[in-house]
C-alpha cells in the first residue's frame, strides 16, 4: 500500500485538468461533495484520499463534472415529478460519461470506479432497485462497458423490476447518444415505461367502488389516450426548450432547482382553521376560534418586493451583518466540523491498510514479528435531517431585533446547507394593523360575540427546504422591508410550520422559532379575553413537544421565551450570537 503525498498540490493539478477538459478555465472550485448533475458554476471536489488505492475513484468524481460541462447543453427544464427529473438527469450523465470515456480512456476507468463506490452506497442503504443510478449503469452495460461487482448487482436488480422491452429503448438511447435532443426524447419514453411521469394517486373507498363499474377495456383506452397526450406534450416541450435557447441563464437555473411547496397548493395550506395537523390531538384547542380564514395568505417573499427593492434590502442586510463576519465565520466553521464529525466519526481497526494505529505501535517492540496495525474512518448513519426556521415578522421586531433574526437565519441556513442538512426559512405576520378584511366582515355581520381570531394572516416563505440556498438568500433582506412588519399570531404560525415539516420525508425534523416574545394582535385581543392568543400558543407548543416527532427549539431575541418553550436561548446582542447558537445547536444535534 502507498500513500498520497502533497495532497493539496495533487488536488490543484486535478482541478486544472478538469478545467482544461471542460474547456472552461473560469470554473471555480469548492470542497463540497459533488452533486449529480453537477453545478453549472463550479467544480465540487473534496480533498484527495490518503490511500492511493482510492485515488482513481476520487478522480472519477472530477471527470464526470468535466464531461458534463463539455458535452451537455443547458436548456429550460421540463415540468415533471421529482423522481422523473432525477432519472432524466442521471441518463444525461450516463450519455456524457459514455462520450467522454470514449475520448479519454483513463477517465473511463476512473468513472467506473467512482460509480462502483456509489453503487455500494446504494446497496448498503437499501435503495430501491428502480433508482436513477441503476439506469446509468444499465445503459453503460448495454454500451459494452465492463461493470464491477456491486454495479452488476444494481443493474440486475433494476432489470428484474423493469419492463420486458426496456433493453430495446436502451439500445435506441445508445444509438442516439451523440445527439442530446434525440437522446432526451427517447429518455422521456423510457421514464413513461417505468411509470415515473405520474404522481401516485390514492382513491377513496367510494371512488374505488365506482371504478369497478368501469370496464377494463374502457380503462385501457383511457390510459392509452392519456399516455399519447403526454407523449405529444413531452416531445413538444423538449423541442421547444431546445429551440428557444437560454435568454436568462440565472432565471432558468432558479426554475430548475426550485420545487413546488411541499406539493401542496396555497389554498390547501391556508386551511388553518381546524386542520393544523391530523397527527395532533385537536381537542386541546377546540376553544380557539377563527372568524374567517378567507383573507389569509401564504406568499413567497420574492413576491412582496420589486427586484430593485429586493437587491437594495439584501445590500442593506449585508452591511448590517458585515461587522460580525469574523464571528459568523467562526461559528459556521465550528458547527460544520461538529456535524461532519457526526457524519463520519467511527473507526475500523486491525486493518492491513489505512492510517497507522499509533495506539498499537508498542507491539513492534514487544513482538517484532507482528505486522503493523492500521485503522480507517467509516461513515456512521447520520439521520437525514431537515430544519425549519420560523421568524417572527411582527412590528415589535423592527430594527435591531429583526437584524438579529435575519443574521440568525443566514448563519444557520448557510452552515446547515454546507453540511447537507436541508433548511427552510419562514416568516409570519398579518396583512393589516388592527384587523383588515376579516374585521370588516365581522362588523358587516353585526359584530357577533366571541368571534375568535380577527385579522388576516400573512405567512411568508423566504426559502423552502428544496430551494437552492445561494439563490434564495437574496430574498432574506425582505425581512427588513418597511410596511411588512405588523402583528403576530404565533400559535397558528407554529402549527403551519409544523404541518409543512410533518409532510417531509426526512427522518429527523427540527423546528427553530425566532421570536421576541408573546403573540399580539390588537383586533383579536380587543374582542376576546386577554389570554386568547397566549393560551393557544402554549397548547400548540405542548402538543408538538408531547405528540410530534418534530424537535422544537426557540431563540428569544431580546426577551426570555422560556415561559413558552422548553428548549430555548436568549440573545440580546449580535456579539452573543455565535456562542449562544453554537452551544444550543451542539446540544440539539448531539441529542
Amino acid at each position: 500500500m502507498s500513500w498520497v503525498k502533497n495532497r493539496e498540490e495533487f488536488k490543484q493539478a486535478v482541478l486544472s485538468a478538469t478545467r482544461a477538459i471542460s474547456h472552461n478555465s473560469n470554473l471555480e472550485s469548492t470542497s463540497q461533495a459533488s452533486s449529480r448533475p453537477p453545478s453549472l458554476s463550479h467544480i465540487s471536489l473534496q480533498n484527495p484520499p490518503r490511500s492511493s488505492s482510492q485515488i482513481n475513484s476520487w478522480r472519477g468524481e472530477a471527470d464526470f463534472q468535466a464531461f458534463w460541462h463539455l458535452y451537455h447543453k443547458e436548456s429550460p427544464s421540463l415540468k415533471m415529478p421529482k423522481i422523473a427529473r432525477d432519472f432524466f438527469a442521471e441518463l444525461e450523465l450516463s450519455r456524457v460519461e459514455m462520450i467522454g470515456g470514449e475520448a479519454f480512456p483513463g477517465a473511463k476507468t476512473n468513472l467506473s470506479l467512482f460509480l462502483e463506490a456509489e453503487a455500494k452506497k446504494n446497496i448498503d442503504n437499501k435503495i430501491p432497485s428502480i433508482n436513477p443510478l441503476a439506469s446509468n449503469l444499465w445503459l453503460k452495460k448495454l454500451n459494452g462497458d465492463e461493470l464491477h461487482e456491486d454495479s452488476k448487482n444494481i443493474v440486475n436488480a433494476f432489470l428484474s423490476a423493469a419492463p420486458k422491452n426496456i433493453n430495446k429503448l436502451g439500445k435506441r438511447l445508445i444509438k442516439a447518444q451523440k445527439s442530446q435532443e434525440d437522446f432526451q426524447l427517447i429518455a422521456l419514453e423510457l421514464m413513461k415505461d417505468l411509470d415515473l411521469m405520474y404522481e401516485p394517486q390514492t382513491n377513496s373507498d367510494e371512488e374505488s367502488l365506482g371504478d369497478e363499474s368501469i370496464s377494463e377495456e374502457q380503462q385501457a383506452q383511457d390510459q392509452n389516450q392519456d399516455q399519447e397526450e403526454f407523449e405529444q406534450t413531452s416531445e413538444e416541450q423538449v423541442i421547444e426548450a431546445q429551440t428557444e435557447g437560454i435568454a436568462d441563464e440565472e432565471t432558468d437555473l432558479i426554475e430548475e432547482v426550485q420545487a413546488p411547496i411541499d406539493s401542496t397548493s396555497i389554498d390547501e395550506e391556508i386551511d388553518l382553521t381546524r386542520n393544523f395537523n391530523a397527527d395532533l390531538d385537536q381537542t386541546a384547542y377546540e376553544d380557539y376560534q377563527i372568524f374567517t380564514s378567507q383573507f389569509d395568505e401564504i406568499i413567497n417573499a420574492i413576491d412582496l418586493a420589486t427586484p430593485e427593492e429586493t437587491q437594495r434590502l439584501r445590500i442593506q442586510l449585508d452591511q448590517l451583518i458585515s461587522p460580525y463576519q469574523t464571528t459568523i465565520g467562526k461559528l459556521a466553521n465550528r458547527l460544520q466540523r461538529l456535524l461532519q464529525a457526526q457524519q463520519n466519526r467511527s473507526w475500523n481497526y486491525n486493518l492491513e491498510e489505512g492510517l497507522l494505529d499509533t495506539a498499537k505501535l508498542h507491539r513492534v517492540i514487544t513482538r517484532p514479528g507482528d505486522p503493523l496495525s492500521f485503522k480507517q474512518e467509516s461513515e456512521s448513519k447520520f439521520k437525514d435531517t431537515v430544519v425549519s426556521l420560523l421568524v417572527d415578522s411582527s412590528g415589535s421586531m423592527r430594527g435591531r431585533s429583526m437584524t438579529l433574526a435575519a443574521i440568525c437565519g443566514d448563519i444557520i441556513g448557510s452552515t446547515l446547507e454546507r453540511c447537507y442538512v436541508k433548511t427552510e426559512l419562514l416568516g409570519f405576520t398579518t396583512k393589516h394593523w388592527k384587523g383588515g378584511d376579516a374585521r370588516k366582515a365581522w362588523v358587516n355581520q353585526g359584530s357577533p360575540s366571541n368571534p375568535g381570531r380577527l385579522n388576516d394572516l400573512r405567512h411568508i416563505i423566504f426559502k423552502s427546504a428544496d430551494d437552492n440556498f445561494r439563490k434564495a438568500r437574496k430574498s432574506f433582506g425582505i425581512m427588513l422591508r418597511e410596511g411588512l412588519l405588523k402583528e403576530n399570531v404565533d400559535g397558528e404560525a407554529l402549527a403551519w410550520a409544523h404541518q409543512r415539516l410533518s409532510k417531509r420525508n426526512e427522518e429527523r425534523k427540527i423546528l427553530i422559532v425566532i421570536s421576541d416574545g408573546a403573540p399580539v394582535d390588537d383586533s383579536t385581543l380587543s374582542i376576546n379575553h386577554s389570554n386568547f392568543l397566549d393560551n393557544h400558543l402554549r397548547q400548540i407548543i405542548n402538543m408538538i413537544q408531547t405528540q410530534s416527532n418534530v424537535e422544537l427549539l426557540a431563540i428569544g431575541i431580546g426577551h426570555d421565551v422560556t415561559k413558552y418553550y422548553e428548549k430555548s436561548i436568549t440573545i440580546n446582542r449580535a456579539d452573543e450570537l455565535a456562542e449562544a447558537l453554537l452551544d444550543k445547536l451542539t446540544e440539539l444535534f448531539n441529542g
